[in-house]
């Protein structure tokens, strides 16, 4: 579970966020950007992040606050799951990245796959709908949803991408050191769990 300090800062950012959208009072407006204010401290006094740095992050939300939701793409080829090295800190995930307005998250899963990996996939089912802070990720500033998509490779080949500096599959027992910003061990272990057991009912928090 995340750090009480960080639940608090975002449920302080998130009463901000929504009382700043919908309040036409001048004072309650100054209230809430109080409020976002003391969010910012909260963040600022327990991570290295700059204040300016977050304060900008939070000032870019605007419209009721709502979760941010990340897909991943679970992709097997002879009982190994592929992964790509990531650029911003060298450690490996599952294709994905945020969903992007106007795509369907079937959508995001094989643009995400494609660009990262180079493959061409069809998505299958949803493995798991996961929230981040009900599992061992780095502490984060949004409320974020996970959707775990398992797809089937239809084409293409191995290639790196913008983000990404190798494409590679892995065996269950010689997994490579994890990015768990974006997925951790027991996610990857998960998803082997549904490659053993096809007829494994949708894991959800």
């Amino acid at each position: 579970m995340e750090p009480k300090w960080l639940d608090w800062a975002k449920q302080l950012q998130s009463i901000a966020q929504t009382g700043l959208t919908y309040s036409k009072d001048v004072y309650d407006l100054e209230r809430f950007e109080l409020i976002r204010n003391i969010s910012v401290d909260i963040l600022a006094h327990h991570t290295a992040m700059d204040r300016p740095v977050i304060k900008d992050l939070f000032a870019g939300e605007t419209g009721y606050a709502t979760p941010k939701v990340d897909i991943r793409a679970v992709i097997f080829k002879d009982d190994k799951i592929l992964m790509v090295r990531e650029n911003t800190d060298g450690n490996w995930a599952l294709p994905g990245g945020w969903a992007d307005i106007g795509h369907t998250p079937s959508e995001v899963a094989v643009k995400e796959v494609k660009e990262e990996s180079g493959f061409n996939v069809k998505p299958i089912r949803v493995l798991a709908v996961t929230d981040k802070k009900c599992h061992p990720h780095p502490p984060s500033a949004f409320h974020v949803y996970k959707i775990f998509i398992q797809c089937e490779i239809i084409g293409g080949q191995p290639a790196i991408g913008i983000e990404t500096s190798e494409v590679k599959f892995f065996a269950e027992n010689e997994l490579p050191p994890l990015s768990t910003a974006r997925n951790t061990k027991t996610q990857i272990e998960m998803a082997f769990k549904y490659l053993k057991n096809p007829h494994e009912a949708v894991y959800f928090d």
